[in-house]
């Protein structure tokens, strides 16, 4: 019989205890072609059936909508497949199996746990979440973690390491800075490279627009099809801030073509807000040319609506509007804003992670940081002071519940008490990127509301993050550039 899916539940955890089973944990997400492919083969095996409904507790998770879980038991990327004991620790697993190593890999794990089940269920406590407290050190000098931002850029294909190539845009948004201020050939360079890269190769659809998730070759070719709201967002400010700095019209025109796929495909035009992804379908996209394209039904939607990647997407649209004089595209913006806001803000709860009418996950930091960012740009945009407050909410809702007092800086999520919050989930995780956004958040609160405790925090999140921000590779952008932003207001 097919696998019986149970969701993130502590029933599901209390029952493989009474059983004496582990649990075998899927995560994975609606765009990911693997993920529905290992559906189709792996877990549709009738011999994979029979021993993960007879021998395990089968729980699925959706790592868009919980990105708290899968930040915590992720193994390397999409779809994973972990093994937890009852009380939530992970024991072990992977990614991807396919169908002729599924059963081996489960009657292993059964196994396992049957020869060290109290070994096992002592608490090994793996994955991102184990994570050292982090040692007070000095604020790390601009130009060497500038050095280390750009150590891995490719000068040849442009972007950032090896394959597989992601659309990592912070870096580009600092040598714009850098740009800006010197008018340094080099990093004009670095940005034009990237950005013409990206644009022309496969990463972009040439067809129905929009940028793919990542390009599995150093030269950006052989893309995985999948396309993010977070994504595309991320490239539509890049590319309205590159036409804008370097005076450039193909960027520009780029961000307009930009804007018509995620208006055609990603954009609720009845209600406002953007859908979270379009599916990855090699079929559909092997077709070159749109008459040939039109032979098949388009990839799927998610039409969730994720308050993180729609707040990402409502200050690039305001972003734009403002260069491009689009009064629609910001009117667009502000009716997202409001959409998001009215359906998912809870005073003193802060806002849900997603729409859809069913049970909301709340306290998460993401959502919180770029809600409140979107608000406070809305404000900018239109004047309004009541986007100014909401920012200013969302941004002390953050720091009352996900504050970090013995470190500094602020953890993933709200604490929770509740039976759902097992294993892994009570472990701290300070992101590094969210807690940027939010040291840039509150310099700019600071700035806006003249609450200058938003100051303080913001310098204290800078100093917790110290020691780890010349290890992050290109991704140090984000840090340098709340530097900047700090020692400019």
């Amino acid at each position: 019989m097919p696998i019986v899916w149970s969701p993130w539940h502590a029933e599901a955890f209390a029952r493989a205890r009474a059983e004496s089973k582990p649990v075998l944990l899927s995560i994975s997400a609606v765009w990911c072609r693997g993920c529905r492919e290992m559906d189709r083969t792996s877990y549709a095996d009738p011999a994979v059936e029979r021993l993960v409904t007879d021998r395990f507790v089968a729980v699925r998770v959706d790592a868009d909508r919980r990105p708290d879980i899968a930040e915590r038991y992720g193994l390397g990327g999409l779809p994973t497949t972990a093994f937890l004991t009852a009380e939530g620790d992970l024991a072990g697993g992977g990614t991807f199996v396919p169908v002729e190593r599924l059963a081996g890999v489960l009657e292993r794990a059964v196994e396992a746990f049957r020869a060290r089940g109290d070994e096992i269920a002592g608490g090994r406590r793996t994955g991102s979440a184990a994570r050292a407290a982090a040692q007070p050190a000095p604020r790390p000098a601009e130009d060497a973690l500038i050095g280390s931002v750009f150590a891995s850029y490719d000068a040849e294909h442009g972007g950032f390491g090896v394959g597989p190539k992601f659309p990592i845009t912070a870096p580009l948004h600092l040598a714009l800075e850098l740009y800006a201020a010197s008018s340094d050939p080099a990093a004009r360079g670095v940005v034009e490279s990237t950005l013409d890269a990206m644009c022309t190769r496969e990463l972009y659809d040439e067809v129905d627009g929009g940028f793919f998730r990542l390009a599995t070759t150093r030269d950006w070719r052989w893309p995985r099809h999948e396309k993010l709201l977070d994504v595309n967002a991320a490239m539509l400010r890049v590319l309205t801030d590159a036409a804008a700095v370097l005076d450039s019209a193909r960027y520009a025109e780029a961000a307009g073509d930009l804007l018509r796929y995620l208006a055609a495909a990603l954009a609720d035009a009845a209600e406002g807000g953007w859908f979270g992804s379009q599916a990855a379908s090699d079929e559909y996209y092997a077709g070159p040319t749109a008459a040939s394209r039109r032979l098949l039904p388009p990839p799927p939607v998610d039409r969730t609506l994720y308050a993180s990647w729609n707040g990402a997407m409502i200050s690039a649209a305001l972003r734009a509007a403002r260069m491009r004089d689009d009064a629609g595209l910001a009117e667009f913006a502000i009716r997202s804003l409001e959409r998001i806001l009215v359906a998912g803000y809870r005073p003193g709860a802060g806002v849900a992670h997603y729409l859809d009418g069913g049970p909301r996950v709340r306290g998460l930091l993401e959502d919180q940081i770029a809600m409140a960012a979107a608000a406070l740009d809305a404000a900018e945009a239109t004047g309004r002071v009541p986007y100014e407050m909401i920012a200013e909410e969302l941004a002390l809702y953050a720091l009352r519940t996900m504050w970090d007092e013995g470190d500094g800086g602020l953890f993933d999520r709200a604490p929770g008490d509740g039976p759902d919050d097992l294993g892994l989930l009570r472990e701290p995780v300070k992101p590094f990127v969210a807690n940027c956004q939010a040291a840039r958040l509150f310099v700019r609160l600071a700035a806006s509301s003249g609450n200058h405790d938003f100051t303080s925090k913001a310098a204290e999140i800078l100093d917790s993050l110290a020691p780890a921000a010349a290890g992050e590779g290109p991704l140090a952008a984000h840090y340098v550039l709340a530097m900047r932003e700090a020692a400019l207001r």
